[in-house]
């Protein structure tokens, strides 16, 4: 009887300014595959009203975060629009120790720290698949973090001032995603997810 071979998680890492469509995208690769995990980063920032501790972060006091970063916790973290957020190593070595993709949803700081920590991990280095979502101009980020109706404006010209300079380095990740419609978007990330499994895993 022939041995199976474990198959090797891979590391599907999203990016891309607020208002691109990447969490609804995270979520729905999380929905139609079960062999995607989604690995729940920590942040400083308050919780929205339909955020839960553990769920969609781990919310943690800014003390609390310093000394995970003094106990290098963290395969990234990053200040971003002034709190802290970062990945733990346990939450990614959990799941991809079990044979399991994940999906990583951080902004352009995070995804470079992780791809420099890659380059020196060999449990890292050939799982790493990063992609930038790219809206079209930063009037449509306007208007979806418009739409949504959670930020105050303050936080809007914020998060474009932001944008405007995550855009001017999206070729530093292995694929940019021009997006279209949400169909369009959701077409094209489920097609890189599955070709990059695949050859991994040859």
């Amino acid at each position: 009887m022939a041995t199976e071979i474990p198959r090797k998680g891979i590391i599907l890492l999203i990016s891309g300014p607020a208002g691109s469509g990447k969490t609804t995208l995270c979520e729905k690769l999380i929905e139609e595959f079960d062999e995607i995990r989604r690995i729940v980063t920590a942040t400083t920032r308050k919780p929205r009203k339909s955020e839960t501790h553990g769920t969609d972060y781990y919310f943690l006091k800014e003390s609390e975060f310093l000394k995970k970063m003094e106990e290098d916790a963290f395969y990234e973290c990053a200040r971003v629009h002034g709190r802290h957020y970062g990945t733990l190593k346990s939450e990614v070595h959990r799941q991809l120790e079990s044979g399991y993709d994940v999906i990583l949803n951080i902004d352009v700081q995070g995804a470079a720290s992780f791809r420099k920590k890659a380059q020196a991990d060999e449990f890292l280095a050939d799982r790493l698949i990063t992609v930038f979502i790219q809206p079209e101009s930063l009037d449509v980020i306007r208007g979806r973090l418009l739409d949504r109706e959670s930020d105050s404006n303050e936080e809007i010209e914020r998060r474009l001032l932001s944008a405007k300079i995550e855009m001017e380095v999206a070729d530093e990740f292995h694929y940019i995603l021009p997006t279209s419609t949400r169909e369009h978007d959701y077409r094209i990330i489920s097609s890189i997810y599955l070709s990059e499994k695949h050859k991994v895993n040859l």
